[in-house]
């Protein structure tokens, strides 16, 4: 899946995380981090921190590769 803004990064974690059979409140209870902003990760919300995002998609095991056009 190409990761083009907010949106699809949050849909590829959301679909991870659901193939892994994770809850929100799972991953937050794992990771420390609020189910809250989880939940706003994998709606898109823009004010999402990016260093909690990457660590989330790497910890889902999901590669984040940036590739010149």
């Amino acid at each position: 899946m190409k990761i083009t803004d907010a949106v699809s990064l949050g849909q590829a974690i959301r679909r991870r995380r659901k193939e892994l059979h994770y809850t929100q409140e799972q991953l937050a209870e794992y990771t420390g981090f609020s189910a809250s902003f989880i939940s706003d990760l994998e709606r898109g919300k823009e004010t999402a921190q990016l260093g909690k995002a990457i660590f989330l998609a790497n910890l889902l095991g999901l590669d984040i590769l940036v590739n010149k056009r």
